[in-house]
């Protein structure tokens, strides 16, 4: 998964247009590395799944 293709996703969870999107545990250090980076960072939420794999939302209020 390429960086173009992460924030194409993250903005898609952003704008709605996707309620949740799966990470598996092979692409979850370049998803991360992308998301730390954005000014919204604290509004997606991060749900560990069975496997490595993580289950990722945008939240409307900024997680503390």
């Amino acid at each position: 998964m390429d960086e173009q293709t992460i924030h194409e996703i993250l903005d898609k969870l952003k704008n709605g247009e996707l309620n949740e999107f799966h990470v598996s545990k092979e692409q979850f250090s370049a998803f991360r590395t992308v998301l730390v980076k954005r000014d919204d960072f604290k509004h997606f939420r991060g749900i560990a799944k069975q496997g490595g794999s993580v289950l990722f939302r945008y939240l409307q209020e900024p997680r503390s």
